[in-house]
């Protein structure tokens, strides 16, 4: 088959790769136009991009796909089908006509829980104990199009959205490549999703690191793992800025009937109080320092009955 691709960031990379290592020709990838990144506000390339050009594949990065030009030049490639994994921008109803297959997008939830912006954040955020990636159709309501094969995954209690990410950017290339396979063979089902199951999983804001230590342990250390690696959990000490990296629940050793915030130091541990529990705090970072091990911070540093936030 002939395939139009259209990806932005890393996470769509093995999807792109699996497909330029399949039988199909992948005869253009659509990405986000450059961004200033780093210090030097340089203009960046996008993975997807970087990726298209070391295998020679061409690459247009139009602002918008809503112009006759954008819709001449995607319909000249006569492509039999385009692939989407997180392109960041919406496609227009013409768009989506054009591939004689249509447009199929991977996603990194299992549909029709967390449709939206950060499934992979809210689902470690909710406490969920699965997640995964859904191969679907593209319609133009927001991730609500017939699901066409799902990957599940399991989450572990050390898993990060970090971690997640990576492990989802995978399953989504697996679960993409088994579904051009029933394509090609005429077997593809499609199965609509369940409205009365739909959750949304809104954009991440900045505002959402601070942390509020009168929320349980538990409910904590599930946002600091889903706020892993943006934007990064944090709460004040001694008036900066601390970034909480990992942390875990635990019975604390200390006997003192703690207000939430205040730390307890016991065993070379720092251990907050919080609205129910005891949060262990594990790696952090200080302003302007590299991220460390709380062992190392608390050898220079007395926090014992300090209050945080």
């Amino acid at each position: 088959m002939k395939i139009v691709f259209a990806g932005t960031p890393e996470f769509a990379v093995p999807s792109l790769q699996i497909l330029l290592d399949s039988e199909h020709e992948v005869c253009a990838v659509y990405t986000q136009p450059d961004r200033p990144a780093g210090r030097g506000r340089k203009l960046q390339a996008s993975p997807v991009k970087e990726l298209a050009l070391s295998a020679g594949i061409p690459v247009f990065q139009p602002l918008t796909l809503k112009t006759d030009e954008d819709l001449q030049q995607i319909s000249s490639f006569n492509a039999d089908l385009m692939v989407v994994v997180a392109y960041g921008m919406i496609l227009t109803q013409a768009v989506l006509d054009v591939p004689k297959f249509g447009c199929l997008n991977v996603h990194a939830s299992l549909l029709p829980r967390w449709r939206g912006a950060a499934p992979i954040q809210r689902s470690l955020m909710a406490g969920d104990e699965k997640t995964g990636v859904t191969i679907m159709k593209i319609v133009r309501k927001l991730d609500a199009g017939d699901m066409l094969h799902k990957e599940e995954y399991v989450i572990n209690s050390l898993d990060t959205a970090s971690d997640l990410h990576d492990k989802l950017s995978v399953l989504g290339a697996t679960g993409l490549s088994k579904v051009l396979a029933q394509l090609e063979a005429g077997a593809i089902h499609s199965e609509p999703q369940d409205e009365s199951l739909v959750t949304y999983a809104e954009k991440l804001e900045k505002s959402e690191a601070v942390l509020d230590w009168a929320q349980t342990a538990s409910e904590l250390a599930l946002k600091i793992r889903g706020l892993n690696s943006w934007p990064v959990a944090q709460t004040l000490y001694q008036g900066n800025v601390l970034r909480i990296w990992a942390a875990e629940v635990v019975n604390s050793a200390s006997s003192a009937n703690l207000a939430p915030g205040y730390v307890s130091c016991v065993d070379k541990h720092l251990d907050v109080a919080t609205g129910n529990g005891f949060l262990r705090l594990l790696e952090i970072q200080l302003p302007g320092g590299k991220r460390m091990p709380v062992q190392a911070f608390l050898s220079a540093h007395n926090v014992d009955g300090v209050k945080l936030g």
